[in-house]
């Protein structure tokens, strides 16, 4: 079994240090998340263990050919290749492993029958070639396809070059690269930053599947709940384990949190009057003794920290305008950019107060309806209406683009600010990661992220009644995204928002309009009266009913043609709970779907058997003396072994994707 060992690992930059006798151990089966505020450390202590970056004391031991691959969370630009050739790299460790076996293969032709080292070869020979075997080098065609498919590529982006996709696809093609190595232990460092959701719903049931070992660092709460078993949190350049999902994780330290806070504001009170007698005593001879005891007490007192991604700040922005009880008003609202219709039909009345997310697979026109609603974009199909008093906000990535200047970011937001504010804007810079000397940066030197997050404080500082927020948590952590979705609950007025992070567009949204992919196909689109999660929940109760099947997070991104189909003067479907003859009948298609997966489990099963006799066969052929040193005859049986390998490895996929459809439709509610 792949296992890598770290131990007492240490690390520092200057004066500080980042990691202090640091213990992990990685394995097959592992399912780590590592967790700490933006700045302790994580993504150097990822950067150790993939071998990238050289600690100044500790000891790295991984277990002889096991193999490790490591995804940054930023940087990677990849050129002179198509993307399916650039796919194709993924593979060069077992290329190198082919190359071996054809120079073995060549010494074993030369070898003499009676010669020890003819065995010796034979064994590295089948150790390679078991290696190979089970790399999937063999369908690595159709395995690039169904990864790069996964992460959001079409077929028409194979031929393209690498360097015509954008900083986040490259990000893509990076990730899609670590996933085709195949490796025994994955280190991802944020890898959902540049997923939209169909893609990081597509991750999550790789990473189920993947025998592998893998840590994560993620801000998607939602995403670490489905995929990981247990918390390290890095703190001060001390690593603590805790058990369990990041749901889990929070809870137990919230109530550690609370003993810490007693003890810190304790030791803060014990502080406080030590410092005013030495300061009331300081010049007084007669009390320089208990003075000098107090000051080398404080000097040697250990310092109680909290960790500021574990600090609750709460935060109010200027209070909405009045406004009528209609916030906005739709009528025909269509969108085509040329031959493609993006937008069509989309008739709506929104009232105020309302949270609405806005969803649908790419290219269905999700941004390009924001851009509408905000009056960005006025070539368009219809009539979009304002109610009384409004008065909106629109923030989207483009928005970073304003953010520069010789000023500072502080400067900048305290000329934004309303008056009574303006004390509070150092906490509010704080919550949006912009900590300490950050504050004083230029706006002209931040690099996208910072600028967006700076583009979207700099809205909320402003008095409006309609927010209208694309992709608002984007370049924000978990910490951020807390205090943001507090903020927005406690907004009286309306929002109007796309998202990529599922726990985010739960806990916000109270009405889902869900628009359909784009074409000359496109449906109408749907609004359904309740959150996300009640979104999700209807489109997986529909799919049953209907009887398709429907993969985890299949759900969050449903093609119309999966959907039963509005009557053509019905714009929207008002989402019912299914009644009761309904949830019979779609539990008796649910039984009879078991029933034939089973079957077809069972005949997949059978074949793979006999596969597997006919490679033992062709293999103990192989092992006679009579037959690995007679030439012609050895090529013959292996040529037949390549081929069983090959069956066998095909048909192992086909059981795995039944046996887990099988699995899916068992837990089926």
């Amino acid at each position: 079994m792949a296992f890598a060992q770290f131990s007492r690992v240490s690390l520092a930059f200057g004066d500080r240090d980042i990691l202090k006798e640091v213990n992990l151990a990685l394995s097959a089966g592992s399912r780590l998340c590592l967790a700490g505020a933006n700045g302790s450390g994580k993504s150097t202590l990822m950067q150790v263990l993939a071998g990238t970056r050289a600690p100044d004391a500790g000891d790295r031991a991984i277990q002889k050919g096991s193999r490790i691959s490591y995804l940054p969370q930023s940087g990677i630009v990849h050129r002179g290749r198509t993307l399916e050739e650039e796919a194709e790299t993924a593979y060069q460790a077992i290329i190198a492993m082919l190359a071996e076996m054809e120079a073995l293969g060549r010494a074993l032709e030369q070898a003499k029958n009676d010669d020890n080292h003819t065995t010796v070869l034979l064994e590295a020979y089948h150790r390679l070639q078991e290696g190979v075997e089970n790399s999937g080098y063999y369908r690595r065609e159709q395995t690039i396809a169904m990864v790069l498919g996964g992460l959001g590529f079409t077929e028409a982006d194979l031929d393209r070059p690498v360097e015509e996709f954008s900083g986040g696809w490259q990000m893509r093609i990076a990730l899609a690269k670590v996933l085709l190595e195949a490796p025994d232990i994955l280190l991802l460092d944020e890898p959902t930053n540049y997923l939209d959701i169909e893609a990081r719903a597509w991750l999550e049931g790789w990473l189920r599947a993947f025998t592998g070992g893998y840590l994560l660092v993620s801000h998607d709460r939602y995403f670490l709940d489905v995929t990981i078993t247990e918390v390290y949190e890095l703190f001060q350049g001390s690593l603590k384990r805790y058990p369990g999902n990041y749901s889990a994780y929070e809870k137990v330290r919230e109530t550690e949190l609370e003993s810490l806070t007693k003890r810190y504001a304790a030791q803060q009170e014990e502080i406080a009057k030590a410092d005013d007698l030495i300061r009331r005593f300081r010049y007084k001879a007669s009390k320089a003794a208990m003075v000098q005891e107090r000051i080398k007490k404080l000097e040697k007192m250990e310092r109680i920290e909290i960790p500021e991604s574990l600090k609750k700040i709460s935060i109010t922005f200027p209070p909405p305008p009045h406004a009528g009880r209609i916030a906005l008003t739709l009528e025909g609202i269509g969108k085509s950019y040329g031959q493609r219709r993006v937008l069509r039909g989309l008739d709506m009345v929104l009232e105020s107060g309302e949270k609405l997310v806005v969803v649908g697979r790419n290219g269905a026109g999700k941004t390009t309806l924001l851009r509408i609603l905000a009056g960005v974009d006025p070539d368009f199909e219809g009539t979009l209406q304002y109610g009384a008093g409004i008065s909106a906000g629109y923030f989207s990535q483009d928005a970073a683009e304003t953010m520069t200047g010789p000023e500072s970011v502080l400067e900048c937001m305290e000329q934004e600010a309303p008056t009574e504010l303006i004390p509070k804007v150092r906490d509010m810079l704080g919550s949006f990661l912009f900590r300490g000397d950050d504050g004083y940066k230029p706006l002209s030197v931040l690099s996208g992220g910072e600028k967006s997050r700076l583009a979207l404080l700099k809205m909320l500082l402003k008095p409006m009644n309609l927010l209208i927020l694309d992709e608002p948590t984007n370049h924000l952590d978990l910490y951020s995204k807390d205090i943001l979705l507090d903020t927005l609950h406690r907004f009286t007025g309306t929002i109007i928002f796309v998202s990529h992070d599922r726990a985010f567009m739960e806990a916000l949204s109270t009405k889902t309009l869900e628009l359909s992919s784009g074409g000359p196909g496109a449906g109408v689109p749907r609004l359904f009266y309740g959150n996300y999660a009640y979104y999700l929940d209807r489109i997986e109760r529909e799919a049953a009913a209907s009887g398709k099947t429907s993969v985890s997070e299949e759900k969050a991104k449903p093609s119309s043609a999966a959907l039963p189909k509005p009557g053509l003067q019905t714009m929207f479907i008002q989402a019912a709970p299914l009644g009761a003859a309904e949830r019979r009948e779609a539990d008796k298609q649910r039984q009879t779907r078991i029933r034939r997966l089973e079957r077809q489990e069972g005949e997949i099963l059978k074949a793979l058997e006999e596969l597997e006799a006919e490679q033992t066969r062709l293999e103990e052929a192989l092992a006679k003396p009579e037959i690995y040193s007679n030439g012609e005859k050895a090529k013959a049986i292996k040529l037949n072994l390549d081929k069983a390998t090959a069956a066998i490895e095909a048909k192992t996929r086909e059981w795995e994707a039944k046996a887990a459809e099988l699995e899916q439709a068992r837990q089926e509610p």
